[in-house]
């Protein structure tokens, strides 16, 4: 046969941003082998009737949190299900070398659980391609973990040493092919990380390639300061930057994203490479030891952090308080929504994890409008627990809720910004785009019934809509149901000169 698969009759959205297209697509091994009208079904293996869905290009997570998930938990359901065929890793500065302080992290969501041994960023590239997960997965250095491997805990800038080390370890991680590297500046120890330090390291990446992805400072009421701060990296270095998850938190942000955006777009307009992300969700999410300082003792509309606003998603010691307030579980107890907090955090350490209910809607449209916003999950992959509903809901509510029901993109422009646009922004070879020669990663969907199932209370629902999956060619979700196949590979940084998006 000419074709392993032929899928004939859909409505082909290629990820360039162009208008979608009646055709077929046949693939052939791996790759993609012709896109047009009428293929001759007599030279597939198998034949797909799309009856008029949705073909486009796999969906690229480009902010996960699932350098440990795509060892420990392979198949990636809760990823492939709604459609990501890749995702990048070692984000917020929490990289997957050197590999005992990535570990350290992978288990505070898998507690008990062992991590395979790997040796620097090669090594874990080597690792995906050996015992692959379901999805392609592409690796940032994380600067947390490189400090802590230079430096330790301590609260201080680098001496010159100290620089020269996280310098080698993010240059061996560059060379290995990870497509950048991330900084988490609200988390230890990159919070003590002068803008001075950042700038250097990423001078070193410039001579190699790759980019400057960033939780910032802060995303409350500094939020336009941290934008620019980020933008200045970027600059001074000649790197490209991703700001991570871009929102305002708490209540007096609200609306500070006209601010931000207007600063990216100045950037742009000198010159400077700067995009952004998004989940598009009013609530955040992370460790309960990140935020605890910005507890209130009581419920305050004006105050950044009520205790109502934060909900308990994994606390291994008292499974019974998941999905309950601070405040209500401070009111039960008759303590302080603070003391509580930190009686968790010293029975638990860093296993407590939270959803935090800090930023409005208007916001969350603000920035989905914008042209240089890609979507990125932020899931958190915890192995029991609630986690927060991105984990499993992101792309299909995108497509669901925010173009077919609220129209605020058009659902070709919503397609881009999940595949075509991020693919070039990390340098992922032949990805991103339906041409043929490039991979096969694709996704049928019903544009009518997409979207997300996931709630807070019941996060762990996979989504409606999505018909199949294929990565690299290979089937790997269909009709509701996870086909067991791990045909993901490492997707290393394509270089400068050779064939990319």
């Amino acid at each position: 046969m000419a074709y392993d698969l032929l899928i004939r009759g859909a409505r082909i959205v290629d990820g360039g941003g162009g208008p979608r297209f009646a055709g077929d697509l046949a693939v052939r091994g791996d790759r993609i082998a012709a896109i047009g009208a009428s293929l001759d079904v007599a030279d597939a293996a198998r034949v797909i009737e799309a009856h008029g869905r949705v073909l486009s290009p796999g969906f690229i997570d480009v902010h996960s949190h699932d350098d440990v998930a795509v060892l420990l938990d392979p198949e990636m359901a809760f990823k492939v299900s709604q459609g990501v065929t890749t995702e990048v890793v070692g984000n917020c500065g929490m990289g997957p070398a050197p590999r005992d302080l990535a570990a350290a992290f992978g288990q505070s969501l898998y507690p008990g659980r062992d991590v395979p041994r790997w040796e620097g960023h090669a090594g874990y590239l080597a690792h995906i391609d050996a015992d692959p997960p379901s999805l392609n997965v592409a690796v940032l250095a994380g600067h947390g973990t490189l400090r802590l491997a230079a430096m330790g805990a301590a609260k201080r800038a680098p001496t010159s040493a100290e620089l020269d080390a996280m310098t080698d370890l993010l240059r061996e991680g560059l060379h290995a092919g990870a497509v950048g590297f991330s900084s988490g500046l609200i988390y230890e120890p990159g919070m003590h990380a002068e803008t001075t330090e950042l700038v250097a390291l990423a001078r070193a990446m410039a001579e190699i390639g790759g980019l400057y992805a960033t939780h910032m400072r802060d995303e409350s009421l500094a939020l336009v300061d941290s934008v620019a701060e980020a933008i200045h990296i970027g600059e001074e270095s000649g790197v490209p930057v991703q700001i991570s998850h871009h929102k305002a938190s708490g209540r007096l942000a609200w609306g500070k994203v006209s601010e931000s955006l207007a600063r990216i777009d100045e950037a742009r307009r000198r010159g400077v490479d700067v995009t952004a992300d998004q989940y598009p969700y009013t609530a955040a999410s992370t460790i309960l030891a990140a935020i605890v300082g910005g507890l209130t003792d009581r419920a305050d509309a004006g105050r950044r952090m009520p205790p109502e606003d934060v909900v308990l998603a994994a606390c291994p010691g008292s499974p019974e308080l998941e999905g309950r307030s601070i405040a209500d579980v401070a009111r039960e107890r008759g303590r302080a929504p603070g003391d509580v907090a930190r009686e968790l955090l010293a029975a638990n350490g860093e296993k407590v994890w939270v959803v935090m209910h800090l930023m409005c809607e208007d916001d969350v449209r603000t920035v989905l409008r914008h042209p240089t916003t890609m979507i990125g999950s932020d899931g958190i992959p915890m192995a029991e627990g609630k986690p927060h509903p991105r984990l499993y809901g992101t792309f299909p509510r995108v497509l669901g809720h925010y173009v077919r029901d609220s129209g605020i993109l058009a659902l070709e422009e919503a397609i881009h910004r999940m595949t075509g646009l991020p693919a070039a922004k990390f340098r992922l070879d032949r990805r991103g785009l339906l041409r043929e020669g490039w991979y096969a990663d694709l996704v049928l969907f019903d544009p009518d019934t997409i979207g997300d199932r996931a709630t807070y209370d019941e996060p762990r629902q996979t989504a409606a809509g999505i018909a199949e999956v294929l990565v690299n060619g290979t089937a790997v979700f269909r009709d509701g149901r996870h086909t067991a196949a791990r045909p993901g590979r490492a997707a290393r940084r394509c270089p400068e000169g050779s064939p990319s998006p």
